[in-house]
This record gives C-alpha cells, structure tokens and sequence, in this order.
C-alpha cells in the first residue's frame, strides 16, 4: 500500500522535512533498519541520512537500538503525531505570548483603530463585487431572503451557486411568490427554495460569519445600498430572523 501525497503533505505540516518524511515512512513500511539501509531503501544520500535520523529522533518521531550496526525503529503514528501537536502548540503559546508582550503596547500607544465591523457598500457593481467575494469565500451553508430579483443577481450569482452546489454547499433561498417562473426554475436547480406573500429587506448570511443586509432594492435602479458586516451580534440576529421566515415560507 502506497502513502498518499495527502499524508506526506501532512507530515510536513507537523513540521518535517522531505527527507525526514521519506525516512519515517520507510520505517513505518518496511520495519526497522539500519541506517545503511533506510538511505538505500528510503533513496537518501548516505551522508545525510544520520542528521536526518539524529533529527527524528529530537522530533520524537523514531528511536535507536544500539548495537553494530544500529537500528532505528518508527514510533506509532498516534504518538508521534500527537507529541508533535503538543509541542507545536506550546511553541505557538510561547511566540504568541513573546509577540503581544511587545507588539500590543505599541498598538495601544499609537491609537491604531481596529477595522469596522460594519461596512456600508454604496452602488450596484460594488454590491455585486461584495455578494460575489461572500459568495466564494462560503464553506458549509448559504441562507438568502430576495424581496427582488434583478437580472444582474441571477446573472452573476448562477454560476457561483452551481459551483457551491458541487462542493455540497447548502443552499437556501427565499424569494416572493410573484417571482418569474423562470428565474424560481433556475434558482431550483441550485438550491432549496421557499416563497413569501410578502417580504420586507433582503440579505444574504454565509456560514454564520457574515451577513450583507440588501437596503436599496428598487425594480429600476436595482440594488443601491448595503450593509455588510462580519460582527457576530448581528449575525447571529439576522440569521434567528432568516430562520422565522423561513419556517413561515412555502415550499416551491
């Protein structure tokens, strides 16, 4: 059986070399060895293969029996990997402390203002650009409320929906029952669709982590302002407010 690239990209993210990986999973495969033969074995130049292993052995990751010649044995997966997430944790805690002892006097000394959990976006194409971003940025769930629907959202949004629909995004959007058959089509085809009588504002929440409320939504000018914003409390409030709709909306 054959490691997957997965796993070695793994190992290094544990924090060891391509070499170090290419001896820890030699062993893991074929058992313990001499050093001799892991760099035949694991295709390691010769002079380098015992600073590779005097560098598992600190990681934690093998160990040595003496003798002549020496073996070096892999140690379990499950122990390795798990010392080694503890270590790396402790030494982010440490760089993390070392870092805020210093930096965050000087931050507070010179009044530098944190970034605005609120944004207002002025403009249809600005509107657009920042649903498009929300959109891409979207991992797990998208919950959308649409009192209008104007040609340039289904435009812009169709092809995102279809792309978050193939990575198993779920999707849910609210739209009023006067809607055009054949745009309650399209958005069918990408998502689970429900209507309302009647609708007062529009938005968009995305994975619980941000929201853009859709404020200036005229048939003629299209969409003219928005808020968006990232700030847990009002996330939090617009999704409870999604969700009551949604339980009071008809399936389509």
């Amino acid at each position: 059986m054959m490691v997957s690239e997965t796993t070695r990209r793994a190992l290094k993210e544990f924090g060891l070399t391509e070499y170090e990986v290419k001896a820890y999973i030699a062993l893991v495969e074929s058992g313990p060895m001499p050093a001799s033969q892991l760099s035949t074995t694991a295709a390691i130049p010769y002079s380098k293969i015992y600073e590779i292993l005097g560098n598992l052995e600190r990681k934690g990751w093998v160990e040595s029996e003496q003798g002549r010649p020496s073996k070096y044995f892999p140690k379990p997966p499950s122990a390795a990997l798990e010392s080694s997430r503890v270590r790396m944790e402790n030494t982010l805690k440490s760089s993390q402390t070392d870092a805020m002892s210093e930096l965050q006097p000087l931050y507070e000394k010179k009044r530098v203002q944190e970034r605005p959990d609120i944004w207002i976006v002025r403009g249809q194409n600005n509107i657009l650009d920042r649903i498009k971003e929300t959109l891409g940025r979207t991992k797990r769930e998208l919950l959308v409320a649409m009192p209008i629907v104007p040609d340039s959202v289904i435009s812009m949004a169709t092809p995102l929906l279809s792309l978050m629909n193939s990575r198993g995004v779920k999707v849910s959007v609210m739209i009023p029952s006067l809607i055009s058959k054949e745009i309650t089509r399209k958005l069918k085809g990408l998502a689970e669709v429900r209507v309302r009588e009647q609708m007062f504002g529009g938005g968009i929440i995305s994975d619980s982590n941000e929201i853009i409320l859709l404020l200036g939504e005229e048939p003629e000018r299209g969409l003219t302002l928005a808020i968006s914003s990232d700030h847990a409390g009002l996330v939090r409030f617009g999704k409870s407010y999604f969700e009551f709709l949604w339980e009071n909306s008809k399936p389509c």
